[in-house]
């Protein structure tokens, strides 16, 4: 069987395909493609490139490396994969509600087939979509996969590209989409070889993690194409059903056409032509409703945004934390604004970065954000990653759950969040060259130190025991206390489906309303639906007046005209002018 292989390198005098023992000269085209055919390549085949008498090094669009990012590349039949999803007609970001979960600590095997085991509970659960953390392939066997370098490889520890299409499939068949994270600001730094195949870095722009990626200088065209076929790739040949893309912020392009927009565009022409709902989730910390409005409105056309802030309102009123980031969110009006609109910061002076952040989010719709009580960053960038179960009593984890699943934005779960895991999600990586492993560590114990942390106490990323513990304990959702919680969450995901109210995501129908010294809140939505918390250490009695609005037909509503649907705690009463709710506990009720 003939195949063709064809590597970028615009500025290389001679390059070789290095397959079967031997190499065979590559020709060049104008714009730098160096292509050749191969009279009998199957799938499986392996083989590498070198650069001007360079040593062999793998495809940088590799779509399969079985030995990792220091081994040669294998070629992949895409078409052979005997899909069992054909009448899959995707899932829509608007309504939905999200699993976020990594594949090396979701199931004890730590593969795509060990998750496979573990969907049912998922589906279950009542979401819509499962959000995997990358699985590009990365350094050694575990990592969270931020790291990644072979973009087009599907991790050869989790199962390679067979594996991850198993997974695709199995979650289709199961009703569930699929959500994939993807790095485009950065690539990893061990096993990345790039730059000795062209200009894939900028020498102008910086970032966190070092040389930007080259998005607007010479040679950038080549390079935002390979980011837009990556993109395709996973949504055409894997079926994924969105991206999640990692800190956009940190995306330097100063081209009149932003790499962000281009991809909007293109999956916008990738979802006509594979029949289904395709969509791009950005992270950014900038709060700028540009990132998500369309381009006819002059934005970047992404269709949502983590809207982290809402996380840390939430946390900081629950937990009473204010180190860092936290320090200056926590009270109730920080809460009741990111109940309102998400980003709490959209304009005013920001003390904890010395500057006006954000930018008001006028006009913008709720399923244009994507929040959470916990998620991968706010877990494992702890020291000891710690979840909310081991920060939170039980009475603020089940409301942290009804403010989440009651939310107008799009609702996102950590894996485990639902039954209030007790294993931690730590940091973990497995770097085989000692100075890039030492360093890790040592920056790590460093990072921590600064916070008044004991250096000794913080986890080494590299040692494997790290990420043994992180791996999810499936004993425990059947265990009292976690099955209780457990059932909280179904009941609430089964109660945005069923009271349409609760997900309706104009902005412009909530009413939050709160009394600071009793420390209770309501959040009242359309259709005479309400939300109220008391966050208090005695109870309180929240007035039917207070919980229903006036133009809802419900000015001097009673107990007899209230429907409750749902209470964390069994000591919710219905009384004649309102309901009791007990210390750190929530309800949902609805006017009869």
């Amino acid at each position: 069987m003939s195949r063709d292989f064809a590597v970028w390198a615009p500025d290389a005098r001679v390059v070789e395909l290095v397959l079967g023992g031997g190499a065979v000269p590559m020709d060049a085209d104008e714009r730098g493609w160096w292509r050749t055919t191969v009279d009998d390549a199957p799938a499986g085949t392996r083989y590498a490139f070198t650069v001007d008498g360079g040593p062999p090094r793998p495809d940088p669009r590799s779509t399969w490396q079985p030995d990792g990012v220091e081994g040669t590349s294998a070629v992949v039949d895409h078409d052979a994969f005997p899909w069992s999803d054909l009448g899959w007609r995707g899932v829509p970001l608007r309504g939905a509600v999200l699993y976020e979960l990594h594949i090396g600590t979701f199931s004890p095997e730590g593969t795509f087939d060990g998750a496979i085991e573990r969907l049912d509970h998922v589906v279950a659960l009542g979401v819509d979509a499962v959000e995997v953390m990358p699985v590009a392939e990365f350094p050694g066997t575990r990592g969270w996969g931020y790291d990644g370098v072979d973009l087009f490889a599907p991790h050869h520890a989790y199962g390679g590209p067979d594996g991850c299409k198993r997974f695709v499939d199995a979650c289709h068949a199961r009703n569930l989409g699929v959500v994939l994270d993807v790095v485009y600001n950065h690539v990893g730094p061990s096993g990345n070889y790039l730059a000795e195949f062209g200009p894939y870095f900028s020498d102008r722009h910086r970032t966190n993690w070092g040389q930007a990626v080259n998005f607007d200088g010479p040679g950038s065209d080549e390079v935002r194409r390979l980011v837009v076929d990556n993109a395709r790739m996973w949504l055409e040949q894997y079926h994924m059903d969105g991206l999640r893309l990692d800190a956009v912020h940190a995306i330097v392009d100063q081209s009149a056409r932003h790499i962000l927009r281009e991809l909007s565009d293109e999956i916008d022409a990738c979802a006509t032509r594979v029949g289904r709902p395709l969509f791009l989730v950005a992270e950014s910390d900038r709060n700028d409703p540009r990132v998500v409005r369309s381009p006819d409105a002059g934005g970047l056309g992404m269709d949502a945004a983590w809207a982290d802030e809402w996380h840390h309102a939430l946390h900081a009123t629950l937990t009473g934390e204010r180190d860092g980031y936290y320090e200056e969110f926590g009270s109730l009006p920080c809460l009741a604004k990111a109940l309102r609109q998400a980003w709490v910061f959209d304009g005013q002076w920001s003390a904890h970065r010395r500057r006006h952040h954000g930018a008001p989010p006028t006009g913008l719709r709720g399923h244009q954000f994507v929040v959470c009580t916990q998620n991968h960053d706010q877990v494992g960038n702890r020291a000891l990653g710690e979840r909310s179960s081991v920060l939170l009593s039980d009475g603020r984890l089940r409301v942290a759950a009804a403010l989440l699943c009651s939310s107008p934005f799009v609702p996102m779960l950590f894996a485990g969040e639902e039954w209030g895991a007790s294993t931690p999600f730590e940091y973990f990586t497995d770097h085989h060259d000692p100075g890039l492993g030492e360093a890790v560590s040592k920056g790590r114990r460093q990072e921590f130190a600064a916070f008044g942390w004991d250096p000794a106490s913080v986890p080494d990323p590299q040692d494997p025991a790290t990420f043994a513990r992180s791996k999810l304990d499936w004993d425990e959702p059947a265990r009292a206390g976690h099955a209780a919680l457990l059932d909280w969450y179904r009941r609430l995901i089964a109660l945005r489906r069923e009271v349409p109210a609760l997900a309706d995501p104009r902005l412009s129908t909530i009413d939050v309303r709160m009394d600071e010294q009793a420390s209770t809140l309501v959040v009242r939505r359309e259709g005479g639906v309400s939300v109220a918390v008391n966050l208090g250490d005695d109870g309180a009695v929240v007035l039917f007046c207070d919980l229903f609005a006036a133009d809802d037909g419900c000015e001097g509503a009673t107990r007899a005209q209230a429907v409750l649907l749902a209470a964390s705690d069994p000591a919710v009463e219905l009384r004649g002018d309102g309901v009791t709710v007990p210390p750190d506990a929530a309800v949902v009720l609805r006017r009869r």
